[in-house]
């Protein structure tokens, strides 16, 4: 394909005032559009300073080309050359518009060409390409043209170089057909004001270095006012203290890419963080985190050490002792709990020796006499240490001249002897009186080299859950596990709920030397027996011994005064099944196994500690503003007393018979296994925005039909390898179950692979399911059509079922997928 300079290039006009995408036209000009052969000068009075004021790109856009912003030549050819003409335009500084325009509508079969210059793709494989045009409605014009058109075409050819303008057109790929939304008329002309359409196409997947745009007449009165070509990346972005870098969007417009992040300085991880860059170029699934190390904590999205030890000052130095004082530390990122003081005689490193203080001064003893020694000290807070000081050196003073009285020899000895036997006897007597939750017998010698901990025996690098009733002082379960905060640190706010002991509010914290944090606080009501307390308080006990990001994480307590409060981490959007119910609708389907994914980490982290959670459900996961879910509720016990959803069992107790497994109904066998079936409880809850489980059915009847094989149908539009999942998970047999590991890799693949949650439940299937025996419609409990609808949230389609004939419960029964 040949061509040329568009003609008029180089000519400048001065622009006629517009604003946004809103354009005016001057009124002394206006009259030159009333004939269609003048019609190309009307772009002459559209452009002006508005159109590099439209909207900025987002700052997930990459431009690779804008029109509105170059400042020279575009270099744009058209073919033939009495086509497409540009307009050259300046704005109130003289700077550059480009401005492209056709409407040979008096003439028959039109073929004209514009063609772009070479563009880069810069290594994206889908890039989009914005057109804002204006287009005059072909009734408008003088005697109707039969010829006119209303549309143009956008084609594309990609290239390594920048070879192939002037190939043949039918070798370009036709994108599409634009046609305008708006298109104006002689009387817009007259009143000066005319809209600007913005039509957006995207081309995909592209295998070479960039490609060549062109645009085709055929004989439409149009001025292509701008194009901008784009492509779409994640931005770099840190997340949980992982950083990660930018990422060009995949090539297909449902594609996730598995992006890993590097965590932050002074920052590690045990599972590697990572996120998914959809195809909008927004992240989404964050998996993973990483955390501060020891010594460090984080503030805004880093990790800063606390300020060393400085000014160490020597006291008082004898033979065999050194003294010494220091300042605390500038900036201890909050309250210091102790020091400790590493030293080892110089040029002997590899032997030393660690003291600890909680004061700011310290005398080491048993020094060798006329010898240097090497002092660090660091601080510890919340936080954990800090980083050691400088190194400072002190020489202790040598020994003088002998004692002439060697009387004193025998009495310094005996008093060295008599000293060690008493230092045996009290450590003696201190490890003899240890707590360890046994008896105070003699042990057996292999059990001396374990770790007891309250009657548990806790391996080395093996964490486990400890239950706060094998405490014989629940007191004492609570300040182990949980920390004791200051009152006078919580501000609280407003009342967000209500608990069974007391209010739920939300509010601040503000620790020393710590950033302020927006909490959630449960307050104990006043009133409260020991019992209650204990109660209240055991929650903290159990919470306070986890510690992952997809499990509410526990700030502290309050229990030195009253109120007493349990302090937790703030979630924005509350509870998971009431978000989802307010939100219906509103999200992706990887938005929506990101969520299931987050529950399942977290499940999974608390079965490999030995906990079962036993009341899995959407109304006990947390979800915050970046759509991180967290399961929460530990307090299984209390919370069912009072609990709507609970029934009792025929063994005596309640629990939430819709979420609970067969087993763990039937003989209380609650196992992570029954949470599993709790969990895909929960898969259903989601993936149907909240409805409730099993509807309006009693629970006896669930019971029975649960019992019967009977399961819960797919939800509308559920992924098949979704509701698979959920099947698996409601297995009659416990062992048959996948386990949690199982489910967050299954889960993890589906991520990776978008296209296999395209696949649908079979929609014949699904009904059947629905009219199932021991469903809603076979019980009998529902009358007519109508009633059946509004059960299962699907009333606004009554009138539809009528009008389409099935007006009983038989020819609902009867519908198939057709």
């Amino acid at each position: 394909m040949r061509g040329s300079r568009p003609r008029g290039a180089g000519r400048r006009r001065p622009p006629g005032g517009c604003g946004g995408d809103t354009l005016r036209t001057p009124a002394s000009l206006a009259g030159c559009y009333s004939a269609p052969r003048r019609a190309p000068l009307w772009t002459c009075l559209l452009l002006c300073a508005a159109l590099r004021t439209l909207l900025a790109s987002p700052s997930n856009e990459v431009n690779l080309l804008d029109s509105r912003t170059v400042m020279g030549d575009l270099g744009w050819i058209a073919f033939p050359k009495n086509g497409w003409e540009e307009i050259g335009e300046v704005d109130e500084n003289y700077a550059p518009i480009h401005t492209y325009q056709v409407c040979k509508v008096m003439e028959q079969n039109q073929n004209n060409w514009l063609l772009t210059s070479w563009i880069s793709n810069e290594g994206a494989s889908r890039i989009f390409i914005e057109l804002k045009f204006t287009l005059r409605d072909c009734n408008s014009l003088p005697g109707g043209l039969g010829t006119c058109k209303e549309t143009f075409n956008m084609y594309y050819f990609e290239s390594d170089d920048e070879n192939g303008r002037n190939i043949k057109e039918n070798q370009y790929i036709k994108i599409d057909t634009i046609a305008a939304d708006e298109s104006f008329t002689e009387l817009d002309l007259g009143d000066r004001v005319m809209k600007l359409n913005t039509e957006v196409r995207d081309v995909g997947p592209l295998s070479k270095k960039g490609f060549y745009l062109a645009f085709q007449d055929v004989g439409a009165c149009i001025a292509l006012v701008s194009v901008r070509v784009y492509y779409k990346k994640c931005p770099s972005v840190i997340r949980h203290l992982a950083v990660f870098p930018d990422t060009i969007t995949g090539a297909d417009s449902s594609q996730l890419l598995e992006v890993s992040g590097s965590c932050v300085n002074h920052s590690v991880t045990d599972e590697p963080p990572k996120m998914h860059c959809s195809a909008e170029g927004e992240w989404l699934v964050p998996i993973g985190k990483c955390m501060c190390k020891e010594g460090y904590e984080e503030k805004n999205g880093t990790c800063q050490a606390p300020s060393p030890v400085t000014n160490v000052k020597k006291g008082k130095i004898a033979k065999n002792s050194i003294s010494l004082s220091w300042q605390e530390p500038d900036r201890p990122n909050g309250i210091i709990l102790e020091y400790e003081i590493k030293y080892f005689e110089k040029d002997q490193e590899t032997s030393y020796t660690i003291i600890k203080s909680k004061e700011t001064t310290i005398t080491a003893e048993g020094l060798k006499p006329a010898s240097v020694y090497v002092f660090q000290i660091r601080a510890r807070t919340a936080a954990g240490y800090g980083v050691f000081s400088r190194r400072f050196e002190f020489e202790t003073i040598p020994v003088f001249a002998a004692s002439s009285d060697q009387s004193q020899i025998p009495i310094i000895a005996v008093s060295v002897t008599v000293g060690v036997i008493l230092l045996a006897v009290v450590i003696g007597f201190l490890l003899s009186g240890r707590r360890c939750g046994y008896s105070k017998a003699k042990q057996d010698p292999e059990e001396e080299k374990m770790h007891f901990h309250n009657g548990h025996i806790k391996l080395p690098g093996v964490r486990t859950y400890i239950d706060p009733h094998t405490y014989e002082d629940p007191n004492q379960a609570v300040h182990e596990f949980a920390k004791e905060i200051e009152a006078s640190c919580i501000t609280i706010e407003r009342v967000i709920g209500a608990g069974e002991f007391g209010e739920v509010c939300s509010g601040r914290l503000k620790l020393p030397g710590k950033r302020e944090l927006p909490v959630a606080i449960k307050t104990l009501k006043v009133g409260y027996t020991e019992k209650q307390r204990r109660d209240f308080l055991g929650e903290a006990s159990i919470m306070g011994q986890f510690d992952h990001p997809n499990i509410i994480h526990l700030e502290g307590v309050v229990t030195k005064s009253k109120p007493v409060m349990i302090v937790t981490e703030y979630m924005e959007n509350g509870s998971l099944d009431t978000f989802l119910k307010k939100n219906d609708g509103q999200f992706t389907v990887i938005q929506l196994v990101g969520m299931l994914r987050g529950i399942a980490a977290g499940m999974k982290y608390l079965s490999d500690m030995g906990y079962v959670h036993r009341d899995l459900a959407a109304r006990n996961i947390l979800i915050n503003s970046n759509l991180v879910c967290k399961v929460s509720d530990f307090g299984l016990s209390r919370v069912l007393e009072d609990d709507p959803e609970a029934a009792y069992t025929t063994r005596g107790g309640k629990i939430p018979i819709r979420w609970t497994a067969p087993e763990a109904i039937a003989f209380r066998k609650f196992t992570s296994a029954s949470d599993v079936w709790s969990y895909g409880i929960v898969m259903w809850e989601v993936v149907s925005y909240g409805e409730r489980p099993y509807w309006e059915m009693t629970n006896q009847d669930v019971i029975k039909a649960v019992e019967e094989g009977y399961r819960l149908p797919s939800p509308m539009d559920c992924p098949a390898a979704l509701y698979q999942l959920m099947l698996d998970c409601w297995q009659k047999d416990r062992n048959s179950r996948p386990k949690f590991d199982e489910i967050v890799n299954m889960l993890d693949k589906l991520i990776r692979n978008p296209s296999s949650l395209k696949t649908l439940v079979n929609a014949s299937s699904r009904v059947s399911n629905l009219l199932a025996e021991h469903g809603p419609l076979g019980s009998g409990a529902y009358r007519s059509v109508g009633e059946w609808l509004e059960a299962i949230k699907m009333g606004r389609y009554t009138e539809i079922f009528m009008e389409n004939g099935y007006s009983s419960m038989d020819a609902v029964a009867q519908v198939t997928l057709e």
